[in-house]
């Protein structure tokens, strides 16, 4: 599949044009329908996550999400993953090898939140858990921390039903400032980034934890009923 078309030719998916019968178009057109498909999937789980969120506020008085983001992997990147794990370039490869086309980012006011919002929504019938990375428990080498989850969903089309993969990552607020901060840094000046500013992200990363843990003791003295 030649990706480098996808966006070229994305008028051309509803018009009628030189493309519409060559093989290259059936390609492009394939990808747009698998696009689609991961969309749809992503949009499950925000539905998912809002009504839980919308749920805990009318309870108990509580958002446990403080807001959400959501990606959709582009063309480059998706080849650029295919090619890194020697995958075929096509959109049943896409299919088979990976599960992070689709991703939604939730980020939490406590850390209490991350958990509960990961459980909930996995104990749901129709949602599968595939994989749990728990970089909280077990930050990564960097300092890095957040709850990974891989789960599939149902998605209901017109003559099929698809399960499809969506990646979560749950956090809160400081943890997610500073991985935004790391994720800028290492994909924009990787080469510049000296041992000592690599200590001193590791040390900011503990101090926001401890912070955290702090904010959720205050949280729940202030509401000492509330689990």
């Amino acid at each position: 599949m030649n990706f480098d078309k996808i966006r070229q030719a994305n008028a051309a998916y509803t018009a009628e044009n030189s493309f519409q019968n060559s093989e290259e178009f059936v390609d492009i057109r394939k990808f747009f329908a698998i696009q689609q498909l991961y969309n749809s999937a992503m949009k499950e789980i925000k539905t998912k996550l809002e009504i839980l969120d919308e749920e805990f506020q009318v309870k108990f008085d509580h958002n446990p999400i403080h807001h959400m983001e959501y990606r959709l992997k582009s063309p480059k990147s998706i080849v650029e993953k295919l090619e890194k794990k020697n995958c075929e370039i096509s959109t049943a490869s896409i299919k088979q090898n990976l599960t992070d086309v689709a991703g939604v980012r939730v980020i939490c006011n406590y850390i209490d939140d991350i958990n509960r919002i990961a459980d909930l929504l996995t104990q749901q019938d129709d949602i599968t858990l595939i994989r749990r990375s728990d970089y909280i428990a077990r930050p990564k080498a960097n300092g890095y921390r957040s709850l990974h989850l891989v789960v599939t969903v149902p998605v209901f089309l017109a003559e099929t039903t698809e399960k499809v993969p969506v990646e979560i990552q749950i956090r809160t607020i400081a943890m997610d400032f500073w991985a935004s901060l790391e994720h800028e840094l290492k994909y924009k000046a990787e080469d510049k980034i000296s041992e000592e500013l690599r200590r001193r992200l590791k040390e900011s990363a503990e101090s926001i934890a401890r912070i955290d843990a702090e904010m959720q003791s205050i949280y729940k003295e202030i509401n000492p009923d509330r689990k």
